[in-house]
């Protein structure tokens, strides 16, 4: 039975489960606040997830906003929002249009109050108010030096945030006017008020794309897509300085959160779609392959948008998987030979084509895909099956589709948790990964012992010391590995690059080749020399990888390049969590011992002189520097 979607039930159901139920509790909210999105809505959300604290896996995060506008009727649709999405916002505003004073102070409270990610949400009339209202005034020359000015005053406090904050730093790029003030005489030429303002633009996406931690927030963009005439209310701009119109205010906080959530790491890492009247419209066992709708024209292009959409995120290293009640060989038959299939049988890492109950479908592609449950989107046209996998498997976050299939793909496009703010060689390759990663589970099958295979898969391990080329992947790993993770410290890649120059710091990564083929960069460790110790603050190596010996290579290359600097010990902490199971027994198999400790994790030591780590012969290790053991 599909939950009820009116709000009176939603809420007493809601209420009824934040006691007995907190995952259910925490799904329903989720449908609460995509059915009924206003600031009401958004105080009961972020009320009734304050009492689920505890009882949910919430990821805390710090935000603070940099303005020169009223934001503050903003913030509870924000939280909202970002609890709905598994995170725990806090939220500090600074002073009203204070933004270069708060940058620029060290000890502004923008700085005591250690956020994890800022925005400097400055809208053009203030930043650049000759550009806004004076600028048919101007000749070419002064609009330009204009603006290499705004440019000037962005580059100053993105500087001097960085060199006081390694938080992340979200900026709006400045909006247009609704109309220019010289009219259509604006595109006439190459000196013009819009111009000039895209000007200001590229210098700031510049910056970004210069600056580590540094994003930059398409506002101009946002407000297009809105609608320039519906956009600013200019009656509450006047007596509230609240530009932005009371309709359009979620919009902007979703548009935040498009960056949080990739910042705070509560990711989707794969989608799990359905087929009949989702991938194609119809159902393949009545309509047939040529009875379906798929294709460039009405009404089969509607479909062709959203597999267009679901190809994309696969390029930002989203794995796509299959979760239908069909008959295998007629669906298999649609995916690998109608002409207006965009998604092929190679784009997805896992299948399940069967009759079967889709929750537990979806528990053994998790199994397959050897990825937290948790990370996955569901995406099905069919209220009924989204209800039932909300109740079965409420850590699931379920997509509702719209009853128009041409707003699919919208829906897609727009859904923050797909995001990502970096991308590497890995996320393109992602879902290659994965089926190589399927053919070496059924090679497998066929050994005696898992020596054997190893041997076999002639693993080639080569670690290497933290480069430019390598950081932006470094840290993801920080901030995506959950099983293999020693204590799941999480860092941007600001923080990951002060570290490996702080005195005594290393930041070394791991990337593994086999017979199948490259698996990328796999594993990261940080460790911090102390005296004659080295201490171990991150080790982790993703999924695919966990089980093969390659932890074991890498901690071997810690251990001998320790003592090659003279060290005589190594230590590290094991601090549970949900998902790290799996790592618990690293540091005991590998001959550590556990040292008296009171805190919430566990402490072990390994003494260089009495022990050493010793490589598995069957892998090849290559170090950056070409010394092969």
């Amino acid at each position: 039975m599909v939950s009820s979607t009116n709000p009176s039930d939603l809420r007493r159901e809601i209420d009824a489960a934040v006691e007995s139920s907190p995952a259910l509790a925490a799904s329903r909210l989720r449908q609460f606040w995509k059915n009924q999105s206003d600031l009401s809505a958004a105080m009961f959300v972020c009320g009734r997830f304050e009492k689920l604290r505890g009882k949910l896996s919430l990821t805390p995060q710090r935000l603070f906003l940099l303005r020169s506008f009223t934001v503050e009727p903003i913030v509870p649709l924000l939280r909202a929002g970002a609890f709905c999405l598994g995170i725990d916002l806090s939220v500090q505003i600074g002073d009203f249009n204070a933004y270069s004073q708060e940058i620029l102070d060290p000890d502004s409270s923008l700085y005591k109050f250690s956020p994890d990610a800022v925005v400097l949400a400055v809208r053009t009339a203030d930043l650049a108010p000759d550009l806004w209202t004076q600028s048919s005034d101007l000749t070419g020359g002064e609009l330009e030096t204009a603006a290499q000015r705004v440019a000037a005053t962005l580059q100053r406090c993105i500087h001097a945030f960085r060199e006081r904050s390694s938080a992340a730093l979200i900026v709006h790029n400045l909006e247009q006017p609704e109309i220019s003030s010289s009219g259509v005489l604006d595109v006439q030429g190459t000196s013009s008020q819009g111009e000039a303002i895209r000007q200001v633009n590229r210098e700031l996406s510049r910056l970004a794309h210069e600056c580590r931690g540094v994003y930059m927030l398409d506002y101009d963009g946002l407000v297009a897509r809105h609608g320039r005439e519906r956009w600013m209310d200019e009656r509450k701009f006047l007596t509230a300085r609240l530009p932005v119109a009371s309709e359009n205010l979620l919009y902007l906080s979703q548009e935040w959160l498009r960056f949080l959530v990739p910042l705070s790491g509560r990711i989707a890492k794969a989608a799990v779609v359905d087929l009949d009247n989702t991938l194609w419209g119809g159902v393949i066992g009545e309509d047939g392959m040529n009875g379906i709708q798929l294709g460039p024209e009405y009404p089969g292009a509607a479909y062709q948008a959203f597999q267009r959409a679901l190809l994309d995120l696969t390029r930002r290293g989203v794995l796509l998987a299959i979760c239908s009640k069909n008959n295998p060989d007629d669906a298999m038959e649609v995916l690998e030979k109608h002409a207006g299939m965009l998604l092929r049988p190679k784009d997805f890492a896992a299948m399940r084509i069967n009759w079967n109950d889709k929750a537990q479908n979806l528990r053994e592609i998790a199994a397959e895909l050897n990825i937290g449950i948790d990370t996955f989107a569901f995406i099905d046209d069919n209220p009924v099956e989204c209800e039932h996998v909300r109740l079965a498997l409420p850590e699931v976050m379920v997509i509702d589709l719209p009853q128009d299939p041409f707003a699919y793909a919208r829906v897609i496009r727009n859904c923050p948790v797909f995001e990502r703010l970096a991308l590497s060689s890995e996320d393109a390759q992602r879902t290659a990964l994965y089926v190589a990663q399927r053919e070496r589970s059924k090679e497998q099958q066929q050994f005696q012992s898992k020596e054997d295979f190893y041997r076999y898969l002639e693993q080639e391990v080569e670690i290497a010391p933290l480069s430019a080329e390598t950081l932006a992947r470094i840290a993801q790993l920080t901030q995506k590995t959950n099983q293999f993770n020693l204590t799941t410290k999480r860092y941007t890649e600001q923080q990951i690059s002060e570290l490996s120059e702080a005195p005594g710091w290393r930041v070394l990564s791991t990337r593994v080749r086999d017979r199948y083929g490259d698996q990328g960069l796999v594993g990261v460790s940080i460790t911090h020399d102390v005296g004659n110790v080295c201490e171990v603050d991150t080790f982790l190596l993703s999924c695919r990888v966990i089980g093969r010996a390659v932890e074991t290579a890498l901690l071997s290359a810690i251990a001998s390049q320790a003592q090659q600097r003279g060290i005589s010990r190594l230590s590290g902490y094991f601090l549970p969590s949900k998902k790290n199971a799996p790592a618990q027994d690293f540091y005991a198999r590998h001959g550590f011992a556990r040292a008296p400790h009171n805190g919430e994790g566990s402490l072990w030591t390994l003494d260089l002189l009495q022990q050493q780590i010793s490589c598995p012969d069957w892998i090849r290790v290559t170090h950056k520097n070409g010394v092969k053991h």
